[in-house]
């Protein structure tokens, strides 16, 4: 069963082929298949998606001075909004209906001042998901 944690359940949803490396980026391709199959364990702390992650070092984020904290945090807003928990177990289909619930807030918090923003730019459910959230602002 793939592990992620808590940010990762919402930004695999809108994955588009682009990576820090080739590695990278096949792990992504591989666990993807693998949640259209499987339930998903929920994990709070280095996940299936960190392990090839070149700025992983000694189990901690080295991204930027302060990112291991930001995503633990963003981790467990993420696991607040979905209403899971570490160790719950959850389909794939049933987490892409959660997260359509949840985007608006997801956006507001996280997405607009993220360094991969560009990269869900291209994918189409992040795209129509950003429509539904403009639409439902203006009302």
């Amino acid at each position: 069963m793939p592990l992620l944690r808590g940010h990762h359940l919402i930004c695999l949803n809108f994955f588009n082929g682009e990576g820090y490396d080739e590695a990278f980026i096949k792990n992504l391709q591989n666990l993807l298949s693998r949640m259209e199959e499987e339930k998903i364990t929920i994990f709070y702390g280095t996940d299936d998606v960190c392990i090839n992650c070149p700025y992983l070092k000694e189990n901690r984020c080295l991204y930027s001075e302060n990112s291991d904290r930001e995503i633990m945090e963003m981790d467990t807003k993420a696991l607040a909004l979905l209403a899971l928990s570490h160790g719950d177990k959850v389909e794939w289909s049933e987490l892409k209906e959660k997260i359509r619930k949840i985007f608006s807030e997801w956006f507001y918090l996280y997405c607009k001042e993220c360094d991969w923003r560009n990269a869900c730019e291209k994918n189409a459910s992040f795209q129509k998901l950003k429509y539904l959230h403009r639409t439902k602002e203006q009302q």
